[in-house]
């Protein structure tokens, strides 16, 4: 019995995609904020990838000063907000709290992040202003969180920016690639209104940036360019009956999801095949879009998942089955899906392999391939002089960003092959001072 009924308006939709990370009041930021140490040597803030100075802000809600707090995340982050909301705070920031070394719950930094800035978007508060001009221009390919907070950093040194996105909306994987749970479109698109409105950088949409000309067009008219793509589509399995009617990828499940919501058609078994955290929000969004059965299969152990454990206890939460050691074989069924075929598996020395004669069939009508996204190795080899590694990553100047064409700049998943909405966050900036560095010189 699926654990969430099939949602058939937009009320019922939010009803079961209810946030994970619910605003909080200003009693209960007072509250949580009053529990802070204050720690002069901040775990929390070394486990910050963008070095937010925790306590400083923190103290700021506690003593009612709000905007300030909010200034102090955005110094930092430029995605203040939305890594509030959607970064995985228990592994990084409230992880490292030292209230986990005394058996006492954590301070909800997360929550206190989200409570400050949230503060200062909807009140639409004055707190940004571009540099004066300096002459020069910046194109930025992609309105991910690494190209907008490149963006944003750019203009505060004065630069003029156009950001070329493919997509009808900014902020890349946080609009169009997390589970609706942990943030919603509004609050993704109210910061992003928010940054744009007070620092003055263009986007322009539905601008793809596909061929070498283009490439040749921009090198020519910008002092510099940031490369802010992130992961293509849902990696292939290359495994029989992967084009079958019901077979879809874990990246453009949750886009549809995110975009249309309600709207979504869900079958009454899913099979979602694969172990990390796009594997956990796909299975899920199955489950509380009223899918009657979802099983989370993954050829290794529970252990060996990717996923953090906390993604996991969630999917389980929404009425998730984990299936562990089975590695599927093909994708079985007569022009649509009617099940995976699976072979069991063990580990022997860290090496998997299979078990003979243990193959089943697990009965489904959809499948959701949550096997990891495809490089844009293609896109990278349209300029000149750019060096990549051996797996599909742009290489880079640590301290600058800068590649080995050093015209171009780059951050987020081109650099790292997919991780935190954070990580892009600090990319961002630390190129558009590597940037301002570069040409100023």
């Amino acid at each position: 019995m699926a654990e969430y009924k099939r949602p058939v308006n937009e009320q019922e939709f939010n009803e079961n995609f209810k946030q994970k990370k619910p605003l909080m009041n200003d009693t209960q930021a007072f509250y949580e904020s009053s529990r802070c140490l204050f720690c002069y040597d901040a775990p929390c803030m070394e486990a910050c990838p963008t070095g937010i100075d925790i306590p400083l802000f923190i103290k700021q809600i506690n003593t009612g000063n709000t905007e300030g707090a909010a200034k102090t995340i955005y110094d930092a982050n430029w995605m203040g907000n939305a890594c509030g909301t959607i970064c995985p705070t228990g592994v990084l920031c409230e992880g490292a709290c030292v209230y986990n070394n005394q058996d006492v719950a954590p301070l909800l930094i997360g929550r206190l992040q989200n409570f400050a800035t949230k503060s200062v978007i909807d009140a639409n508060t004055k707190m940004f202003a571009a540099g004066e001009d300096n002459g020069k221009k910046v194109a930025i390919i992609g309105a991910g969180p690494a190209g907008i907070s490149c963006a944003c950093e750019l203009r505060t040194l004065g630069y003029e920016v156009d950001i070329f996105e493919a997509k009808a909306n900014p902020s890349g994987l946080t609009v169009h690639g997390i589970a609706p749970y942990k943030i919603s479109n509004e609050e993704v698109l109210a910061e992003m209104k928010f940054l744009q409105s007070q620092l003055g950088y263009n986007i322009k949409y539905n601008t793809s940036i596909t061929s070498k000309e283009q490439l040749q067009e921009i090198e020519s008219n910008y002092d510099a360019v940031f490369i802010g793509v992130g992961l293509g589509a849902t990696a292939k399995l290359n495994m029989t009956g992967e084009n079958l009617e019901g077979v879809v990828g874990a990246v453009e499940f949750i886009e549809e999801l995110r975009m249309k919501h309600a709207d979504v058609s869900i079958a009454k078994n899913v099979v979602v095949i694969g172990g990390g955290n796009t594997a956990m929000d796909a299975a899920s969004g199955s489950a509380r879009l009223g899918a009657d059965a979802v099983t989370l299969a993954y050829r290794r152990s529970k252990e060996d998942m990717g996923a953090y454990d906390f993604e996991y206890n969630l999917a389980v939460g929404a009425g998730v089955n984990g299936l562990f050691n089975a590695s599927p074989l093909e994708i079985v069924g007569n022009g649509k899906v009617e099940g995976v075929k699976f072979i069991k598996t063990e580990s022997i020395n860290g090496k998997l392999s299979t078990i003979e004669g243990s193959e089943f069939t697990v009965p489904c009508e959809m499948v959701i391939k949550a096997t990891g996204q495809a490089k844009q190795g293609s896109f990278f080899e349209l300029i000149d002089g750019l060096e990549i590694d051996n797996k599909t990553r742009v290489k880079v100047n640590k301290n600058t960003n800068q590649t080995t064409n050093p015209k171009y700049f780059a951050g987020g998943d081109a650099i790292n092959g997919g991780a935190e909405v954070v990580n892009g966050a600090y990319d961002g900036k630390l190129a558009a001072n590597g940037i301002h560095e570069w040409l100023m010189k």
